[in-house]
Parts: C-alpha cells; sequence; structure tokens
C-alpha cells in the first residue's frame, strides 16, 4: 500500500518568468536540461513550476540539482519526471505524479509525491 509523502503546487506568471531569464541569464541552463532549454516560453515556465512544486513536495529545505529532475512528455502528452543522479535514488521507491497547465500568462505545476 502506498501512502503520500508531500503535496507541491506552483503558479508563475510567464512575464515575470521572461524577466527573471532575462535579468540571469544563466537560469537556464542552471535549472532546464538542454533538452527543456529548447522549449518555448510557456513551456519553460511550466516546467519550473513543476521543479518548484517537486521541492515542496518533498519539502527540500536544501537546494537540489534542478536538472535531475527533468519533465517529459509521454506519447499520450501526459507530463513526468525524469529522474537521474541523487535524485533518481532518492526517488526510486516512490510513485511521483505531475500535472502541468499553462494558460493567460499564468502556469502552474501539481506534484503528489507517493511511497510505495
Amino acid at each position: 500500500m502506498s501512502s503520500i509523502i508531500g503535496i507541491g503546487i506552483d503558479v508563475v506568471a510567464i512575464d515575470r518568468f521572461q524577466e527573471s531569464l532575462d535579468r540571469t541569464p544563466g537560469l537556464l541552463l542552471r535549472v532546464f536540461t538542454p533538452q527543456e532549454a529548447q522549449l518555448k516560453l510557456s513551456s519553460l515556465a511550466a516546467r519550473f513550476a513543476a521543479k518548484e512544486a517537486l521541492a515542496k513536495a518533498l519539502n527540500a529545505k536544501a537546494a537540489f540539482n534542478w536538472q535531475e529532475a527533468e519533465v517529459v512528455s509521454e506519447e499520450s502528452g501526459k507530463p513526468s519526471f525524469k529522474f537521474t543522479g541523487e535524485m533518481a535514488l532518492r526517488l526510486a521507491n516512490h510513485n511521483v505524479h505531475l500535472t502541468l497547465s499553462h494558460d493567460a500568462g499564468i502556469a502552474s505545476a501539481m506534484v503528489i509525491v507517493e511511497a510505495n
């Protein structure tokens, strides 16, 4: 039987996210994998929200390697995380559920982490 370890949600104003990217050029490469970094702005903002929501669901007080939690799209279009490195080890026995949305200048994400 699984149990919920944490739930996280985050909302990003897409125009403010663009301002952050413009102000801090290294942010793009620090937060996103090369595949993610090629996406359009609204998708980047949603992925940023996903990583923030993951940190909240994990109650991450210390920073983690953002690139170890890549947001990918399954064939159906459903978003999910692809974990690598320490994050993959940390979440090896967990199910992580993710949903994304972006509309009307806002990107949002919700994450639920379950222990197996």
